[in-house]
């Protein structure tokens, strides 16, 4: 058996039986098998390709099998899966990828399930990656079950993507979002202000952005000393768009609210030193929290963290803070690219408890704003109940607040021009998108409290 192979199944399964974060331990597992060069790039090829594409392997698994894969043991499955994408997705041979498939299979759970694997994974081999895109999409009880298997996300996410494309006035773009969800991202960088300037392989958009250079990026990191760090585009720009709205006086108080991981806390932290502000960070994770620590270690001035509620920390401090980022726990469905495995682990039960979350810490967080002071209200996802939704309900509940225009406000601090989509009615927030912009689909609002 492969070290590759090994590394990929044992992520995989850990994401099925555990709950594990992919981006989290796949390194770990790489380094601990000693992979490097190619064979850690297609050990990352093999974990994210079968973790986003696992709703399309499993449409074809219950064509080849003739048996629905919920009843089918789940080592053997996540083999199959694994299989499946070599076979389909990857020029991995044929033979390879089902001999050492059915290895894997028959670990899991024995022969007899080698030789069912054999079987299923020599018939998904016979036809070619459309033939099945044709089957499970003829064997789809309606037209956005097919799309649903065919770009493989769930259902329900293909039509709260639709809604929020329609929304942001660009209702003909679905296709291109599901497929932007399945490529691969290309691996960004952010030279915190005033500590490290950003690498001549520059981002499109934000100030403080840069193209990865070949190789582990890690290693950059401890180079630096964490002054740059790995972050996507879009999380760098709404966390300028807060911090340079408008002209800083010195003795301003900053907060984060949610700040694990501590990504756009630490670019926050940076412009602050810069200006003469102050930034105080919270987290109610413990774990979160430390993160959020280490990706402060580079600022030349302690930054305090805390592990509060942020409703319960922000209804203690009210009329203390000039700007505040709310990055509010959401659904995650704009980092599908790099979570892959968020798509399978969210239902649309999830979204309602998180709104009412959303709502509390955004309502608390206005009350903690002095009078003139600005929120920034930001999720990594673009669903309309976790968005416009959270901002209109809580602004239609208050007399003291006003909307900045969001999209303004990125344009300001953006590099090159973001063309953001266009909103009939509704407050003026902003949507950035994986298949317009390259970025994760973030979403941003401004409040000011008025004065």
């Amino acid at each position: 058996m492969q070290p590759v192979r090994e590394v990929a199944y044992r992520v995989i399964r850990a994401v099925d039986v555990d709950d594990a974060y992919a981006n989290l331990l796949l390194p770990v597992e790489i380094e601990r098998a000693g992979l490097g060069g190619a064979d850690a790039a297609l050990a990352t090829e093999l974990t994210y390709g079968t973790l986003r594409r696992r709703g399309t392997y499993d449409a074809i698994i219950r064509l080849a099998a003739d048996r629905d894969p919920a009843d089918i043991d789940g080592g053997v499955l996540d083999a199959l899966r694994l299989g499946a994408h070599q076979l389909l997705s990857t020029r991995v041979a044929s033979h390879a990828a089902v001999n050492e498939s059915v290895t894997l299979a028959t670990r899991a759970s024995g022969r007899g399930a080698g030789g069912f694997a054999n079987a299923v994974l020599r018939r998904i081999a016979r036809e070619t990656p459309g033939d099945w895109s044709a089957r499970i999409s003829q064997a789809a009880r309606s037209d956005d079950e097919a799309i649903g298997a065919t770009s493989s996300h769930p259902v329900w996410v293909v039509r709260a993507l639709r809604r929020a494309l329609a929304a942001d006035g660009r209702p003909d773009d679905l296709d291109a979002l599901l497929e932007a969800d399945n490529a691969a991202p290309a691996v960004t960088m952010a030279a915190l202000p005033g500590l490290a300037e950003p690498a001549a392989s520059r981002t499109r958009f934000s100030p403080i952005g840069f193209r990865a250079p070949s190789g582990d990026p890690e290693r950059l990191v401890r180079g630096s000393g964490g002054a740059v760090r790995v972050q996507d585009e879009g999380s760098q720009l709404v966390a300028l768009a807060l911090a340079r709205l408008e002209p800083t006086r010195v003795g301003e108080r900053w907060l984060d609210l949610c700040a694990g991981p501590g990504g756009k806390t630490a670019v926050l932290a940076a412009d602050a030193v810069t200006v003469g502000a102050t930034l105080e960070a919270n987290e109610i994770s413990p774990a979160r929290a430390g993160l959020v620590r280490h990706a402060l270690e580079a600022l030349p001035d302690e930054v305090p963290v805390l592990e509060r509620d942020g409703r319960e920390l922000a209804a203690e401090q009210p009329g203390r803070y000039d700007r505040i980022l709310v990055d509010a726990p959401c659904t995650g469905l704009g980092a599908l690219r790099r979570r892959p495995e968020a798509r399978w682990r969210k239902t649309p039960a999830d979204v309602a408890p998180l709104v009412e979350t959303q709502r509390g810490l955004l309502t608390s967080a206005i009350d903690a704003l002095a009078p003139g002071g600005v929120v920034a209200y930001v999720t990594c996802s673009p669903h309309l109940a976790e968005t416009v939704g959270v901002v209109t309900d809580v602004a239609a509940a208050r007399s003291d607040v006003e909307f900045i225009d969001a999209a303004a406000a990125l344009q300001a601090v953006s590099r090159g021009p973001l063309e953001l989509g266009t909103r009939e009615d509704g407050p003026p927030v902003a949507q950035l998108w994986p298949h317009r912009h390259g970025t994760d689909a973030m979403f941003l609002a401004l409040l000011r409290r008025r004065a």
